[in-house]
């Protein structure tokens, strides 16, 4: 069984998620953007066994408590290749809001479209959404006969991520949206990157900023 803690995490409430296998015991940890001790008081709660550290893109609200979780608990740092210019510049983007940061540690696992990564009986697919960032990616979990997609950045409720920072590109946002996520199951639930979870299929309908019409 799919066990899942949605909460929002840091100055800019990113949605931190821990996702675990209830019969063995292992977990993810998706965005850890603040909150270190919500989340350590979660995996000894649960006895949980952490097996990564997931990120759906490297701005600083995602990673900032990746080296303290990682400290603390273990699991493979996981990260598409693309947003790597940010994750190893996150002093530089740390500077821009006055904070202090330390270096981050190394890269364990470079993601890409289609990994598969697994804890215990449960597992997280990768799907590659670029636009928001290069590397921005979105993960798909089936809970029973359901599936929750972690969009990130990418999707929100009637919104959609910013394009305006580096590495950015509105078209190709869009392009990812409507081939990577609005072609997944109608039903899933939508946990996006800030703000209130929604669903694909109210997306692809209410969506102000992306027309159901493919690129």
């Amino acid at each position: 069984m799919l066990f899942r803690e949605t909460f929002p995490a840091g100055a800019f409430a990113c949605n931190c998620t821990v996702l675990g296998c209830d019969k063995t015991k292992e977990a993810i940890i998706v965005d850890p953007g603040g909150e270190v001790d919500r989340i350590r008081g979660i995996i000894e709660h649960h006895d949980f066994t952490v097996k990564a550290i997931v990120h759906t893109h490297a701005h600083l609200d995602h990673i900032y408590c990746t080296r303290k979780v990682k400290e603390a608990h273990g699991g493979d740092i996981c990260l598409h290749k693309g947003d790597l210019f940010l994750y190893e510049g996150i002093e530089m983007q740390a500077s821009m809001f006055g904070w202090e940061v330390d270096d981050t540690l190394p890269i364990d696992k470079y993601l890409e479209d289609g990994d598969s990564i697994s804890f215990g009986e449960e597992a997280a697919l990768t799907l590659h959404t670029p636009g928001h960032t290069p590397g921005s990616v979105c993960f798909e979990v089936k809970d029973g006969d359901k599936s929750i997609i972690f969009a990130g950045d990418t999707l929100f409720r009637r919104g959609i991520g910013r394009t305006d920072l580096p590495g950015g590109d509105s078209k190709l946002l869009l392009s990812s949206i409507k081939t990577s996520l609005y072609t997944r199951d109608p039903g899933a639930l939508v946990v996006p990157g800030h703000g209130p979870n929604t669903t694909i299929e109210e997306e692809a309908a209410k969506n102000p900023y992306v027309t159901s019409k493919l690129a």
